[in-house]
Formats: C-alpha cells, sequence, structure tokens
C-alpha cells in the first residue's frame, strides 16, 4: 500500500494533554460503561449475519488505498464468534485507552476484528480528539495558499462557472432555476413540484416525507407515482435511521418513524401501498395507473373482475419475489435450497412478462400500471444486490445490435433474462422511473445497513471489486479510472438516456460549482475523525468532525478537477502533478495523505440519484481517482 493508515486512533504525547485524555476517560467511565452495557446487549441478541454486516461497517478502514485500484473500501475480516457479554470494567477501559494511544510516525493501521473494540475506538477517538495537538500546527493556510499561486495557476471557482455556462444547453442553464419552482425535468434536488407554471403552489394539496438520500425502496414507488400521474407535491426530507436522526416534527406525526408519509387534502397516509391507492382514488383527473380494463367503463363488470384477479396475483407474485431475495441475500443457512428457490420464483417472472410481450414490454401491456410501479424498487435492488453479493446476473448491456443481449452468464448454471432486461428497457424511457433510479454502487452499500446484513458468495468478488471501482471486470486497471469503460465492462448498463459523456461531464461540473464550500467542509471529514454516536450505514457519519486544515488543498484539487471535467485530464495533468508536488514538499507527506484520504472521502459518497445521476457520477468519481493517483504517483517516486 502506497498509504495505509488508521486515523480512528488517538495520539500518544509527552505534554500534559495525554494525562488530560486518561482523566477524561476516568471521568466519563460510567457514561461509557451504560453505552457499553447497551452495545453488548444489542450483540448478544444479534444473528452472525448482522453481527458479520456491522463488523464490516464498523470496521470499515479510513483509508487504505492501493496504488493500482484506489481502495478505500477494504473490508475487515469479519468476527465469526458469538459476542460474549461477561467483560469486566477494567478490560473495557484498557480497550479504550489502548484506541486513545498511537504513535504519530506510525502510519500502519490497527485492524480491530471484533466490532465491540472497533466502537470503542471510535468512541475513543469522537471523545478525545479535541484534546489531541495539530499534527499540521506549524503549516497555515495562508502559507499553502501563497505556495499554490506562486507554483500552479487555477482558475477561481467565478471563471470555472463562466466556463462551464459557455459549455450548458439551455436547458441545462435553466436547470437551477426550474428546480427551484417545481417546473422542467424532475430532479431529486426539487423541494416542490408544480410540473407548470400555471399551478399555484398553494393549491399543492400533496406533501411527501421521503428519505434523504433517495435509498427508501417504498419512498421510490410513491415518488414514481406522484411523478407519473403528475399530481403536484411539495417534498419533506428525513433521514433514515441507518445514517441519522429523525426530527422530532416528523416524530409528532409518524410516532413508529417509518417512511414514507404523506398528507392529503390535510389526511395522514403512513403506508406506501395507502398513499399509492389514495392518490389514484383523489386525483382521478389524472393519469391513472390501474390495469386499461379496470379503469375503462366500456367494459364489462365480468372482464374487469377478471383483470382485478390478475393484478391480484401479480401483486402477490412481486412480494413472493421479495420474499425468496431476501432469504438468499440475508440468510446463512440452505444457501443453495435459498437460490434455487429465488430461481423458481424469478423464472415464474420471466415468463410472466414473456407472456405479456405480445402487447407490451409492462407486465399489463403497453403502458406502465400499479404493478410495474410496485416491482420496480426492488427488482433495481435484486439486480444490483445479487450481482454484488452472489454473482448473478441478471441485467445486462445492449449489445453490439442495438438489442438487448441474451447471452447467459459466465457461471453457465444461471439463465438470461430478456423478458426483465425488455422490462427493464421499457421503464429507462419513463422520466418517472429515470428521476427515481439508483446505482449498483449506492444500493450494496446502502442495502445492508436497512436489512440487517447481506451475506456473501464465492461468485461474488470479481463483481463486487468492479462495482466498488476497484477492479475492472477484465482485471485491468480499476473500474473507476479513465478512461472509463462503457457499461462498467459490460456488467452494469449505463444510462444512455442521460446524453453524452460531455453532458455527463457538465452534470458534474455544475454540481461542484454550485455549493463548493460546503462539498470541500464535507471532503475535510475523510482527514478529520469519526463522530459519535455512529450509525450502521458504512458511508455515513453525520456526526464526523472534518479537518479544516486541508481545506485549501482540497479546493484547489477539485478545481483543477473541473477544469480536467472541462478541458480534459490530460490538458491539466501537469497542474495536479505540479499541486501534488507543493503539498507535499511544503505540508508534508501526513497532510498530503490526509488530501488524499479526503478526496476519496468524498468520491466514495457520491449518492445516485440524490447528487446526480450516474454518467456524471461515475466521470465526478474517475476524475477524483485522476487526482489521487498524481500524489500516489509522487510518493512512489520519493
Amino acid at each position: 500500500n502506497a498509504m495505509n493508515k488508521n486515523k480512528n486512533q488517538s495520539t500518544t504525547t509527552t505534554t500534559n494533554g495525554g494525562t488530560n485524555s486518561i482523566i477524561r476517560i476516568s471521568m466519563n467511565t460510567l457514561t461509557i460503561l451504560s453505552v457499553i452495557c447497551s452495545t453488548f446487549s444489542f450483540f448478544s441478541t444479534t444473528t452472525h449475519a448482522f453481527v458479520s454486516s456491522q463488523v464490516n461497517n464498523y470496521s470499515y478502514n479510513r483509508i487504505n488505498i492501493r496504488k493500482n485500484n484506489y481502495n478505500l473500501k477494504t473490508k475487515e475480516n469479519a468476527a465469526t464468534s458469538t459476542v460474549t457479554a461477561t467483560v469486566t470494567a477494567n478490560s473495557i477501559l484498557s480497550l479504550i485507552i489502548l484506541s486513545a494511544q498511537r504513535d504519530k510516525n506510525n502510519n500502519n493501521k490497527v485492524k480491530f476484528n471484533n466490532p465491540i473494540t472497533s466502537i470503542l475506538g471510535d468512541m475513543a477517538d469522537s471523545m478525545l480528539g479535541n484534546v489531541m495537538p495539530s499534527k499540521y500546527a506549524s503549516q497555515s493556510s495562508e502559507n499553502l495558499e501563497t505556495k499554490f499561486k506562486e507554483s500552479v495557476s487555477i482558475a477561481s471557482w467565478d471563471d470555472i462557472r463562466q466556463s462551464l455556462k459557455s459549455k450548458q444547453t439551455d436547458e441545462e442553464k435553466a436547470f437551477r432555476s426550474n428546480v427551484a419552482k417545481g417546473i422542467g425535468p424532475p430532479s431529486p434536488l426539487n423541494k416542490i413540484r408544480l410540473f407548470d407554471e400555471s399551478v399555484r403552489e398553494e393549491d399543492v394539496r400533496v406533501t411527501l416525507y421521503r428519505d434523504h438520500a433517495s435509498w427508501c425502496p417504498y419512498c421510490q414507488k410513491v415518488w414514481m407515482t406522484l411523478e407519473e400521474k403528475r399530481i403536484p407535491y411539495k417534498i419533506e426530507k428525513v433521514n433514515m435511521r441507518c445514517y441519522g436522526e429523525k426530527p422530532s416534527s416528523f416524530m409528532k406525526l409518524q410516532p413508529n418513524g417509518n417512511i414514507p408519509v404523506a398528507i392529503i387534502d390535510g389526511q395522514l397516509y403512513n403506508q406506501s401501498n395507502d398513499i399509492i391507492y389514495a392518490l389514484e382514488r383523489l386525483f382521478p383527473n389524472h393519469k391513472s395507473i390501474l390495469p386499461p380494463k379496470m379503469n375503462d367503463k366500456n367494459n364489462s363488470k365480468e372482464e374487469e373482475e377478471e383483470e382485478r384477479f390478475k393484478t391480484q396475483q401479480l401483486l402477490r407474485l412481486e412480494r413472493d419475489l421479495f420474499s425468496v431475495w431476501m432469504y438468499w441475500l440475508t440468510g446463512n443457512f440452505d444457501q443453495e435450497g435459498s437460490k434455487q428457490r429465488f430461481l423458481q420464483v424469478l423464472s415464474q417472472v420471466e415468463q410472466t412478462l414473456q407472456n405479456s410481450n405480445t402487447k407490451g414490454d409492462f407486465f399489463m401491456g403497453d403502458q406502465i400500471t400499479i404493478v410495474d410501479i410496485m416491482f420496480a424498487p426492488f427488482l433495481e435492488r435484486i439486480c444490483a444486490s445479487l450481482l454484488y453479493f452472489k454473482g448473478f446476473i441478471i441485467r445486462v448491456p445492449p449489445s453490439k445490435n442495438g438489442n438487448t443481449a441474451t447471452a447467459t452468464t459466465t457461471h453457465n448454471e444461471y439463465p438470461s433474462y430478456p423478458a426483465i432486461n425488455k422490462w427493464f428497457d421499457a421503464m429507462e424511457t419513463l422520466s418517472s422511473y429515470q428521476l427515481t433510479k439508483s446505482d449498483y454502487y449506492t444500493h450494496c452499500w446502502d442495502l445492508p445497513p436497512q436489512l440487517g446484513g447481506c451475506t456473501y458468495s464465492k461468485d461474488s468478488e470479481p463483481y463486487e471489486k468492479a462495482i466498488n471501482g476497484e477492479r475492472a471486470i477484465d482485471g485491468n486497471g480499476g473500474s473507476w479510472d479513465l478512461p472509463l469503460s462503457p457499461h462498467n465492462g459490460g456488467i452494469e448498463p449505463d444510462w444512455t438516456w442521460c446524453g453524452d459523456e460531455s453532458a455527463a461531464l457538465r452534470e458534474a461540473v455544475e454540481r461542484l460549482t454550485f455549493n463548493t464550500e460546503a462539498i470541500t467542509n464535507f471532503a475535510a471529514r475523510g482527514a478529520g475523525r469519526k463522530g459519535m454516536p455512529a450509525y450502521s450505514a458504512a458511508l455515513s457519519d453525520p456526526n464526523a468532525v472534518p479537518n479544516d486544515s486541508v481545506n485549501i488543498s482540497i479546493d484547489c484539487c477539485l478545481r483543477l478537477i473541473s477544469l480536467a471535467m472541462l478541458e480534459g485530464a490530460n490538458t491539466h495533468q501537469h497542474s495536479i502533478n505540479l499541486l501534488a508536488q507543493t503539498i507535499y514538499t511544503n505540508a508534508g507527506k501526513e497532510y498530503s495523505n490526509d488530501v488524499v484520504a479526503s478526496l476519496a472521502y468524498l468520491r466514495d459518497r457520491i449518492g445516485v440519484p440524490r447528487d446526480m445521476r450516474l454518467p456524471a457520477a461515475r466521470q465526478l468519481r474517475a476524475h477524483l481517482n485522476w487526482a489521487i493517483e498524481a500524489f500516489i504517483s509522487l510518493q512512489d517516486q520519493q
């Protein structure tokens, strides 16, 4: 490893700071022990699969970047024994003190295989971080800024915005204005959706409470329904429990904290299906999502009942698919049996779609219905998670002749699913689905904390690495390296509806340039310390404390990355190399490492669709790796 250090430990010091740290621990022993007792109780009643998942989450390495694949996500070995609840106060305190000590000259990671130890390390680091001496005390931001100006010329953010504007289409230029007004193409950034400027905000009858990160499948199907029916609505965003606290105002509406919630004409609805059916009933003048024969007054009662029965059967099939997926994805026992049961139900889904293909590519013909809306969030997550955790391929990219590929996977025992692929192709023509769709990477990191953990298969490793950006599926380089391979090497179809590569690059630059200070501060968490309490989502740390000492360097890197996306990475290769050299020479190796950690922290937390669409996310991740490579190559030369 070019760099390999754990920033979750604290620094040993010969000054009074070290003594004060130990005194502070002693003063907080009772508080700590109460938290620990709760923690032991939690783990002692948890299944092995969940414990293994939490080890991966809490032992998530802060930085472990390999030269060839920039892997920030190497997971610790899972603890296989049940956590015992018999631990003495002295040994617990020793663990905390141990985790509060580190040799500032030692960059080697300490591996904690026990999840409790890792949690204690984070707890100690959070409590003691504010009494640790600054490791950059001799290097001021003003001094670095002067050095940057002397050595490398980087355009200002204002200049970059002007350059971006000169390349944008009229629709791209109107993006922020349209988002604020709630008109134009939909965006996850909308706080209101009016669809048309003739609609007044005071006439909006619906408020949807959905999750901030766009992770929740139940929110997704309500969100899709509102968009498909073009019902004006307001949006209130609420954290999921796995990545943050819910506001008290929301808990008054929904005491159990579950989402989604909708208020329609002043009436509260707190179940996703109830919301969908209420929207269909209360907005009869908007597009119907009921199957055609249930919505056509010219049909006989018998035809309507037959259509209703068929709809109910399909909705039961959706629940059956969800159930067998959950057993295979999260179970520890009888994996082969779970796989076979899943294959059986998935084959029923495939056959159902094949039978409907004579009328159209959706479940009930040539138009989207409630059946498609119910299936969409889970078929999407099934394709992502089973590839990542089981090495099982369902979704394939188009073949060279423009048709959906139907070749079997690399594992011959797995059949192909052409009808399911055609269904996805049809869904991806709809703006309601394009808006809400996520990518494999986001799903495969947001599902474990929601489900309590997922289990891996021996066939999954190449796909896991390709989805994580660690290694291309063909083994040549990283899958998040420039130039990017189409369809991520063939495992995840590109989103062609987003436009060409230049459109993706402009979208990524727009997101960076719109809120630069907040993005810089967020990235600086990678060089800071973890927050407490911790949350089960490995990529979420809302209480993290950023290290603002690296902000000036992050800002310079992000400006160069933006320029590289607008003008080409080759054009700015010399500048990024010179910037890395300036930082290393004037601030030292440890500071340089923390700049890299910050860029990697940002890279790994680009969420789809929350932050941007997949093509833009791929470009930004790859260009962040381009900058990281400049720092790592320099250190190799040293």
